[in-house]
């Protein structure tokens, strides 16, 4: 997988050519690639970069915390890497109990709902439509980001 045009390159990685250059801009992958004649060519190591980014996404990690884990070393770093890990866990266990809860206030209007006879009004338009408003959602970064402070 060498002498790769980005638009190769993109296309081997899953991605488009715009992402490569976010990435790039990002400081994720390298922005230069190697000189070969008119145009840039990359090669296996911003392939295995594009890769990891994508599968690191997958997980739930923003690319903040991708470049975090990017700085990382496969020998060296294992529990930096498992305390990334871990709070990555504890933040997808915070958005589990977040959609449960949401779930079960779905799951009681709708019962509410079909319960209602009319003329009254539909329970679950009124409750929207006087419901105070929810308090912003955690964004769940700090909890990742605290993790390249653990030993």
């Amino acid at each position: 997988m060498n002498d790769l045009t980005i638009g190769a390159l993109a296309k081997s990685a899953g991605v488009g050519v715009e992402t490569v250059r976010y990435y790039q801009r990002r400081g994720l992958i390298p922005a230069n690639g190697a000189q070969k004649g008119a145009f840039r060519v990359y090669g296996n190591h911003e392939f295995a970069r594009l890769r990891f980014i994508r599968r690191a996404q997958t997980l739930g990690f923003s690319l903040d915390e991708v470049s975090e884990l990017l700085a990382l070393d496969e020998e060296t770093d294992r529990e930096r890497a498992r305390a990334f890990a871990r709070a990555k866990i504890a933040d997808v266990e915070s958005r589990i109990r977040q959609l449960e809860e949401m779930r079960g206030a779905l799951q009681g209007l709708v019962t509410c709902c079909e319960h209602t006879e009319a003329p009254a009004p539909c329970p679950i338009l009124h409750a929207l439509a006087n419901a105070p408003e929810p308090p912003p959602a955690p964004r769940g970064k700090t909890r990742a980001r605290s993790a390249t402070k653990a030993p």
